[in-house]
């Protein structure tokens, strides 16, 4: 499989950067326990915060990776010659113009992955020169596409490249890594299932909502990138919990991207962690979580996936 023989793992799971999230503790523990941990880069941080957590991620030795969005890249430069510098394995690249980096990263050595939501992203992804496709569902956590599912996309980018291809979205556990193999793919691109994780950055407030949610209990929409002025483009919505402060501007996008009191209660609202004004990012998946497991441990369970896919290769109930 090309995921674990490039990068030595024992799980072919890849932690998704998720900003806000994946530190360099969740990473490297992710990396330690055999899978890929990922380096969530916000745009809102700073260079020598990447550097200081990729610093914390690659103590242990093992290959991790960093994610970045290409939109925040045009406006912090820094922050690609922060990874140019840490040399990190992998680095995802998505959302924007990812094209004048791929290149320039591949000549330092790093495998290039971008994210594709449908067929004709991939297709984009396959002109750009890149090493591998993350086949992104809507079922997703975070930002992406809504356009299709995971299963019906992955089927979709299998069939147009012989690129590798990994699979992200809705997979919360052994059984969704095993279908996603059986497809073909070449691994699993995970971020909710880690988001409890105690070595995550998530925030305690959000980590009991997180545990609290079910699978019906997210929502896709630009409510959130309106209220933080980040700079996402209207383009990429992102799938997170539904909350008061959602639904109060729901359909009123346009309106709260100038309206200041808005704004003001959603920075207030993050700053106090508060789950009703603040986005939580998750996927469908979310409904899995119950507890605070280390990074290992959801590993762990997700290795037991060879089970799975066994007993349905040998028509086996399991």
């Amino acid at each position: 499989m090309w995921l674990t023989e490039r990068f030595g793992l024992a799980v072919p799971v890849v932690g998704a950067p998720m900003a806000n999230v994946s530190g360099g503790k969740l990473t490297a523990a992710i990396s330690a326990a055999g899978g890929l941990g990922m380096l969530g880069a916000g745009s809102a941080v700073s260079a020598d915060w990447i550097r200081t957590e990729g610093a914390i991620a690659a103590a242990g030795g093992a290959p991790y990776g960093i994610g970045l969005m290409a939109w925040s890249v045009e406006d912090h430069p820094e922050h690609l010659e922060a990874m140019l510098e840490l040399k990190p394995a992998l680095v995802s690249l998505s959302f924007g113009n990812y094209r004048p980096y791929v290149e320039t990263l591949q000549a330092a050595g790093i495998v290039v992955a971008t994210q594709a939501g449908t067929v004709a992203d991939a297709r984009e992804a396959v002109a750009a020169g890149v090493d591998v496709i993350v086949a992104r569902g809507a079922e997703a956590g975070g930002h992406g596409r809504n356009a299709v599912a995971t299963l019906p996309l992955l089927q979709a980018i299998l069939d147009l490249t012989d690129l590798p291809v990994l699979a992200g979205g809705g997979i919360s556990g052994p059984r969704g890594l095993a279908a996603v193999l059986a497809a073909g793919a070449a691994g699993g691109w995970i971020g909710t299932a880690f988001l409890t994780c105690v070595e995550a950055l998530t925030k305690e407030p959000a980590r009991q909502r997180i545990i609290e949610a079910d699978e019906t209990d997210t929502v896709y929409g630009t409510v959130f990138d309106a209220a933080s002025r980040a700079g996402w483009p209207d383009e990429f919505g992102g799938r997170a919990l539904r909350n008061a402060y959602y639904d109060s501007w729901e359909g009123r996008e346009q309106e709260l991207k100038s309206d200041d009191a808005g704004h003001a209660e959603y920075v207030d609202g993050t700053s106090a962690a508060d789950p009703a004004r603040a986005s939580i990012y998750a996927g469908q998946g979310v409904g899995a979580l119950t507890g605070q497991p280390t990074a290992a441990e959801v590993l762990d369970g997700f290795a037991t996936y060879r089970d799975y896919l066994s007993a349905a290769l040998n028509g086996v109930s399991k």
